[in-house]
């Protein structure tokens, strides 16, 4: 698969608003300068080197010029007015925002904003600074994709690379170089290096004199670039080392993009989550939530789990209902009841069922989409509701089985459509899905056990269907095959949580990690297995995969930042096998009658 890319009115207009604050300033060549070659070793002649370098031309406006010219742009956009220039004491001329809904590509315009600012100024040196591994990797993954589509446009491609520590040569050719040079740096490889005089390993590197890089100091070789820093997901490293690692930089001035900022500065572009569906530029929303229950005088525990329908009879309610043991204890059983059905015989008498008689079964209709169920005595059952439990794990299988029950129904609309259709997991702990033995072997966690189970009940018990291709396509793999694991790897190769190992100790060569960070086309073959990913914070954001539909939250978060970074998973617009975007130039208001759901 071969991602296709267009020109977006939208995204074209984020740009110019970005490029117009520097209307007036004159388009000039990469300023030329002396590079500092460190110590030449003994008996080699200076004039062996090239000591040429190229850094970015000084912003020539004055404050006054950048005031008015940010109004102008600030007027068009209906953003606020600034009321003077947001400028950080040591970070270049101006720090202007660039806000943007998740799912509207703003790597995409940050990326082109780069080829506009070198086309019309002649500005070449620029820092990309992410927050996490998958940031990082999600951007360099754009680079790739988008460079045949930038050639066509500016008839150029950007050099551009990961800063490693271990490879610091890099830095002398970002600085000698005239062309289009981007570094991508996260947070991660440079975090415990922020505050100069640090004991990591990172922190000695760029802040000391280093033997292999002829006694010089990493940061001072990129800090003589005066390169232009971009910011992606700023609210991450709004930290006072952060801020002050940013000013050694010596930047020219500071760009930031985010859809959720905390600190203002300078706005130029707004698209809020409102604009970017009114626009049809993301898919909808829906929400399964789990209400629970609890009923008075009784603790009799019931969750509607579907409405069977058959052309040959009326419906069907399949109910979870405690059931009496032989011993008397009771345990959980599913129950296909139809009307008349009392829940009171079916457990074998167990008080807390008594009066619970099936009156009616609804299953769902276009003006009233919730099915239902009601008994004699009045009370209500909707499908998803949960009856009498406080039992956490059985409500988050009760998730997991939703989920993978969505994610089958929208797989089945999209699968004659060329539509690969994946669905996220978001966790608490890694040691839910995988664990380790004593001889350091993986071991199915308790969530990895829960899905294989109901994802082969679903499928050998609900989703027998006449649909022949489908039907063959939905066997064609067991269900340890369709699942993904993405957390922190060590470099034992061990999954490990976020908060217990920094993301420098991520192995790149871990294949999960490889599939789903940077093998975007394969993961969106039909050939490949996997439709299902467990993670936790790590794919929270970043991670740009169009083609999830479902996501499913199996933790607790109170967070009103982090619950829309985690539903911004789903908002992409999705690609066809040929890579072709489902948009509203294809598909009209279509875009937004297959939405996707979210199950909290």
């Amino acid at each position: 698969m071969k991602f296709k890319f267009k020109i977006q009115c939208y995204q074209t207009e984020a740009v110019e608003n970005t490029t117009n604050i520097f209307v007036g300033q004159p388009n000039r060549d990469s300023s030329k300068y002396r590079r500092d070659l460190g110590k030449i070793p003994a008996g080699t002649m200076r004039e062996m080197f090239d000591d040429d370098g190229y850094r970015n031309a000084d912003v020539e406006l004055s404050s006054k010029q950048l005031l008015e010219n940010l109004h102008s742009v600030q007027s068009l956009a209906g953003v606020p007015f600034s009321k003077s220039l947001s400028k950080i004491d040591g970070l270049g001329a101006v720090n202007l925002d660039v806000e943007m809904e998740t799912g509207t590509g703003k790597t995409y315009v940050y990326i082109k904003t780069m080829f506009e600012l070198n086309k019309l100024y002649g500005w070449s040196k620029f820092i990309i600074v992410v927050p996490s591994i998958a940031i990082r990797e999600g951007v360099a993954k754009s680079f790739r994709m988008l460079e045949e589509h930038f050639l066509e446009q500016y008839g150029k491609k950007a050099r551009w690379f990961v800063y490693n520590s271990s490879n610091l040569n890099q830095l002398d050719q970002f600085s000698q170089d005239a062309g289009l040079n981007v570094m991508i740096i996260n947070t991660q490889a440079f975090a415990a290096s922020l505050k100069e005089g640090g004991r990591s390993k990172d922190s000695r590197i760029i802040y000391s004199r280093r033997d292999e890089f002829a006694s010089r100091r990493p940061i001072d070789v990129i800090a003589a670039n005066r390169p232009i820093i971009i910011m992606d997901e700023p609210q991450k490293m709004e930290g006072a080392a952060t801020q002050a690692a940013l000013k050694k930089f010596n930047p020219l001035f500071v760009l930031n993009y985010s859809a959720t900022h905390r600190t203002r500065h300078d706005t130029v572009y707004a698209l809020d989550a409102l604009d970017a569906y009114r626009e049809r530029l993301v898919k909808r929303i829906d929400v399964i939530g789990l209400e629970i229950k609890n009923l008075r005088g009784t603790n009799g525990y019931m969750y509607l789990d579907n409405i069977i329908l058959s052309p040959n009879k009326p419906p069907m309610a399949r109910i979870s209902i405690e059931i009496k043991s032989a011993t008397g204890e009771p345990h959980r059983l599913f129950k296909t009841l139809g009307v008349g059905d009392s829940l009171f015989v079916e457990s074998k008498e167990l008080e807390q069922y008594r009066g619970f008689d099936i009156a009616e079964i609804f299953p769902g209709s276009a003006t009233q989409p919730t099915a239902y169920v009601t008994f004699t005595n009045g009370v209500t059952l909707r499908k998803g509701d949960v009856v009498g439990d406080s039992n956490l794990m059985h409500l988050q299988r009760i998730q997991i089985r939703e989920t993978i029950k969505a994610h089958f129904e929208k797989e089945r609309q999209l699968f004659k459509r060329g539509i690969k259709c994946l669905s996220l997991f978001f966790i608490d702990e890694v040691a839910k899905y995988r664990q380790y033995n004593a001889d350091g072997q993986p071991v199915k966690g308790v969530f990895q056990k829960i899905f294989e189970e109901e994802y082969d009940r679903l499928v050998n018990e609900e989703f027998n269907i006449f649909d022949e291709e489908y039907n063959e396509y939905l066997h064609r793999f067991t269900p340890d095959q369709t699942h993904r694991g993405y957390f922190s790897i060590d470099k034992k190769g061990k999954m490990i949580d976020t908060k217990t190992k920094r993301g420098s100790d991520v192995s790149d060569d871990a294949t999960d990690y490889d599939l789903i960070l940077r093998d975007k086309e394969r993961l969106l073959s039909f050939d490949e297995p996997t439709r299902f990913i467990f993670s936790h914070s790590a794919l929270r954001e970043g991670w740009d995969n169009p083609n999830v539909f479902q996501i499913c939250t199996l933790r607790h978060s109170n967070s009103t930042t982090a619950k829309r970074q985690e539903v911004g998973r789903g908002l992409r617009i999705a690609v066809d096998r040929n890579g072709i975007r489902q948009d509203k130039e294809l598909l009209g208001d279509d875009v937004h009658n297959s939405p996707y759901r979210h199950c909290q």
